[in-house]
């Protein structure tokens, strides 16, 4: 590859000419497998909870396991990417998570089970690189279409992992290699694999800048050595927006982990058809995230970071309410329509708020998307607590083959309930702060100047 001297200024899709596009390409495909690899167990729990006899509190704790570590991890990430460049740090991200995917298997009891999910946990830190690799590869007028759309197509990962994992571990059974209980242990091999797969790719064929390796800029004193972190951290900015970034991506991985068991649970969904629900909701992703960032990216060119702002407000509101009628619904069609309609506003939202991320600060563009991200995480860990209190035990009649039957099982309407009047309460203050924010210099001047366009 032979790098050129500017970001991209449009994102064709369909091209894989030049190092930008093949870049772009490269990175949502392995942000694909990282969430695939991240979610890879939520549409198996039913079947490893049975085979470790997991409790309703462990089975809460290993859910805020899967997020936790994540926290930590992006703030770490970003920073690591601002210094040493998106290939050096993607490629070891993908290599050490590797291990604990292809060895969750092995885990005899819901210590070691919890241990495995925590540190495959770190593999949610992906997105902060995909981000940063997207927004350095591409120009101001599109950064926001070009994170969204990488975003999205990866994201799609966490819904493509809830329709396919129950299918791989079937299929494992049907080829003998494992019993039906068994089958999670050997169906975590494939995202294992796929990640180590993917780290190969990355290195090979990416780079880190369209004018070449950060290692090679350092060299020639082109790349800064500021501390990118406290630029981000001292911008208030970058907290608001981490805090709505908690509201919507914080749910997403919510509902990731929680919408399998809450369909069998709550329908007497079987688990092929739950995870088949629920990986609408992931593949809504495909086109809502883009949807988002595109938008965002036309009313940004005639209203500013004010109106960018105020879209994001606007659907994190959308949302709130949808999640509140999606809760209340009584019947598997009703959940289904409201799961779509707050998933898309949900997703919408993720991609307006990584279009306003590059114009944060664009010296501490990875830290400002460690910081954000890592929002979405502790998010996701707040609520999976609030549902980890709120779920209350019930029973319920099902009827099974004409019989009706009776099955314990774990409530979460009443979590689903409040989630949605607190992501009401986030896009309200969102709105009110949208002027507030908007009257700081966006950095849209200095990312004119440090691109060239």
């Amino acid at each position: 590859m032979t790098p050129v001297a500017t970001p991209l200024d449009k994102l064709n899709i369909f091209s894989l000419k030049g190092l930008q596009m093949k870049t772009f390409h490269i990175t949502w495909l392995t942000f694909f497998f990282c969430f695939f690899a991240w979610f890879g167990m939520a549409p198996l729990m039913k079947i490893a909870r049975e085979q470790l006899h997991l409790t309703k509190d462990q089975v809460g704790n290993i859910q805020i396991a899967s997020v936790s570590a994540t926290i930590i991890a992006r703030l770490l990430i970003g920073r690591l990417v601002d210094k040493f460049g998106p290939k050096l740090i993607y490629t070891w991200l993908l290599v050490l998570c590797a291990i604990p995917v292809l060895l969750i298997g092995t885990s005899q009891s819901y210590t070691s089970f919890l241990l495995f999910r925590l540190a495959i946990g770190v593999i949610g830190a992906s997105f902060v690189i995909t981000q940063f690799h997207t927004s350095i590869m591409f120009a101001p007028g599109i950064k926001g279409t070009a994170n969204a759309t990488a975003g999205g197509f990866g994201n799609a990962g966490g819904g493509a992992a809830n329709l396919f994992m129950p299918l791989i571990a079937s299929g494992f059974t049907a080829l003998g290699f494992c019993s039906a209980a068994d089958s999670w242990r050997f169906a975590m091999i494939f995202p294992g694999v796929m990640l180590l797969l993917c780290a190969f790719l990355y290195h090979r064929y990416t780079l880190d800048s369209p004018q070449g390796d950060f290692k090679d800029l350092n060299k020639e004193g082109i790349k800064s050595s500021r501390n990118t972190f406290m630029i981000a951290a001292k911008d208030y900015r970058t907290w608001i927006l981490t805090i709505a970034y908690a509201a919507c991506f914080g749910v997403e991985i919510t509902v990731d982990n929680f919408a399998p068991i809450f369909f069998t649970d709550s329908f007497g969904a079987t688990i092929a058809v739950a995870g088949m629900v629920a990986g609408i909701f992931g593949w809504i992703n495909v086109f809502a995230r883009p949807l988002g960032g595109i938008v965002a990216d036309k009313i940004g060119k005639t209203y500013g970071f004010n109106g960018k702002t105020l879209l994001l407000a606007v659907l994190l509101l959308i949302e709130g309410f949808g999640i509140i009628w999606f809760a209340k619904s009584g019947s598997i069609g009703m959940c289904i329509f409201m799961m779509f309609l707050f998933g898309l506003s949900l997703k919408m939202a993720n991609g307006a708020t990584y279009s306003l991320v590059p114009f944060i600060n664009p010296l501490a563009v990875g830290s400002v998307a460690g910081i954000v991200g890592a929002g979405g995480n502790i998010g996701a860990m707040l609520i999976a607590y609030m549902f980890k209190v709120k779920a209350v035990h019930a029973v319920k009649d099902f009827t099974e083959n004409g019989l009706t039957v009776q099955k314990d099982l774990i409530d979460y309407t009443g979590a689903f309930t409040l989630l949605g009047f607190i992501i009401l309460g986030v896009g309200l203050a969102v709105f009110i702060f949208r002027t507030v924010m908007a009257q700081k210099r966006s950095g849209m001047e200095e990312l004119v100047l440090s691109t060239g366009n």
